[in-house]
């Protein structure tokens, strides 16, 4: 058996729909000579992903290099499965009317913080597996007597 049989490959169309499903992921970026990792609150528009952040290393990193990545995941307990969709894009600030144009969108903070700087991923690839949860680990908990 291949490994796409274990582990199915989502359409792009499939990505798109469960991002959309979405508010709360992990962006990978660039500062300096290291790669870091920050959840961010984000929303799809169109066919790029936008989010908000105060000034800061997430903004930094964005504005020095625009190589960026961003993963999304859900585990589905109760259907015994689990999904993860791969973003690679390149980021940018956006500013005037474009940013504005954000306000519209589902895009809701999770914290009090204020979020003043809007930026874009314009996506370059989209990838995404379906993964069935076998948990084979389980057999090693003891049961309870």
């Amino acid at each position: 058996m291949s490994p796409d049989s274990f582990n199915p490959v989502l359409s792009t169309q499939e990505c798109w729909s469960r991002l959309a499903q979405e508010e709360f992921g992990r962006l990978g970026y660039h500062l300096a000579d290291e790669v870091h990792i920050a959840p961010v609150n984000y929303a799809v528009d169109g066919q790029r992903l936008v989010f908000r952040t105060a000034e800061g290393s997430k903004l930094l990193g964005v504005v020095m290099n625009d190589d960026v990545a961003f993963e999304v995941d859900r585990v589905l307990e109760e259907e015994e499965r689990a999904w993860s969709v791969l973003v690679r894009g390149r980021a940018s600030l956006l500013e005037g009317d474009a940013a504005l144009d954000v306000d519209n969108l589902r895009l809701r903070p999770w914290v009090s913080t204020n979020k003043f700087n809007v930026v874009s991923i314009a996506v370059d690839e989209i990838s995404g597996r379906d993964y069935p949860l076998s948990r084979p680990w389980q057999q090693l908990i003891p049961e309870d007597e």
